[in-house]
């Protein structure tokens, strides 16, 4: 079986080039359909952007499988009278990594190209240094004032997105922006094209769901959940590799690239669908690591597990490292054996099942 052919690469990294911030993902998912069309029997969308693959539309019993679409971006928040743009958040983007990154500016004139200036080490007192904040990071775009930076199209409300691409590194990491989590659209893409390409039937409806606005409170899987109404659903998601420097693993736990998806337990974790997943990596042989969550876990997974009046769900993950950065890693292996789990877990499940709290 192959997992990722060249196509499937072509399309990784067209997909992970694209910018798709979240509120604005609509580029990335007509990129998404396009590529999944030959593969599922018809699509669903809403008027925020979720885009749905679906194959046997027809039948009652319904298995999500998810992944989320959208990445972190900035706002224009507040232009100075000298042209300097001052910022607000648009999900988590991080304040530290900003200084002397390239940053592209989404108007309705086109891309307006940009840098987060910073003072240079000169200027900067020993002992004294100011170190990067949401109120002192800024973007500089060139222009002499504000009049100048609003003919060129830039108002408050645009959104900013880095344009860092992808690469390989060292044959078998893959670094990008947005790895979190267009790698889970890509995964659940593969899954339909591998079930299609093996001929494999399944006996209900597979919802191959590429939710929106994760980023800001799991919005876009609130919404469609409710739209699709699954039987069971196992979302794909982004975790911490912690073997990295300054990561405390007893609070973190202990995951790592290279060493298999991240199976998740946390309540809203149902535990005998999770307990399917464990088996299925067992008999097939999958790599797989662990993942204690306190209270959420965080992910898309929360959004459907407690929706219409409980779904049953499950949360596969991919190890990364520099999450929420524009070096975002990941490991060729663990992109595949996540497609080749949640493959084989499909085929596991049994129309009707209800994965009942008490068998």
């Amino acid at each position: 079986m192959s997992i990722l052919d060249k196509k499937s690469l072509i399309f990784l990294e067209n997909y992970l080039n694209n910018a798709a911030p979240t509120g604005y993902e609509s580029g990335g998912q007509k990129i998404w359909m396009e590529y999944l069309k030959p593969y599922v029997d018809e699509f669903i969308t809403d008027v925020y952007g979720t885009a749905v693959g679906v194959i046997n539309p027809e039948a009652k019993y319904k298995v999500v499988i998810e992944g989320h679409s959208d990445e972190i971006s900035w706002y224009v928040n507040y232009i100075t009278d000298k042209g300097l743009i001052y910022v607000i958040r648009n999900g988590g983007s991080d304040h530290q990594i900003a200084p002397s990154k390239w940053v592209n500016i989404h108007t309705k004139k086109g891309i307006i190209e940009g840098v987060f200036g910073w003072p240079a080490i000169h200027t900067r007192k020993n002992g004294k240094e100011e170190v990067p904040k949401l109120d002192n990071i800024f973007i500089d775009i060139g222009a002499k004032n504000k009049k100048e930076v609003e003919k060129m199209g830039v108002h408050v409300g645009c959104v900013i997105t880095y344009p860092d691409t992808f690469k390989t590194l060292n044959k078998d990491k893959f670094v990008c922006r947005a790895i979190d989590n267009r790698a889970g659209g890509f995964m659940i893409a593969q899954v339909a094209r591998l079930l299609s390409e093996n001929n494999i039937k399944l006996p209900f409806g597979l919802y191959i769901t590429n939710s929106v606005q994760e980023e800001v409170g799991l919005r876009g899987a609130e919404m469609i959940t409710q739209t699709i109404n699954p039987n069971v659903a196992i979302v794909t998601d982004v975790c911490h590799d912690t073997s990295t420097p300054m990561i405390n693993q007893k609070v973190e736990g202990q995951t790592e690239i290279g060493k298999g998806p991240v199976i998740s337990y946390a309540p809203a974790v149902q535990n005998n669908l999770r307990e399917r997943i464990i088996k299925t990596a067992e008999t097939k042989k999958i790599p797989f690591q662990r993942h204690a969550s306190s209270r959420f876990t965080g992910t898309d997974t929360d959004a459907f597990a407690y929706s219409n009046g409980g779904v049953a769900s499950a949360l596969i993950s991919l190890p990364l490292r520099y999450m929420h950065t524009t070096v975002e890693m990941v490991h060729r292996d663990d992109v595949e054996n996540v497609i080749k789990l949640i493959y084989e877990t499909v085929q596991a499940i049994k129309e009707g099942e209800t994965f009942s709290y008490f068998d």
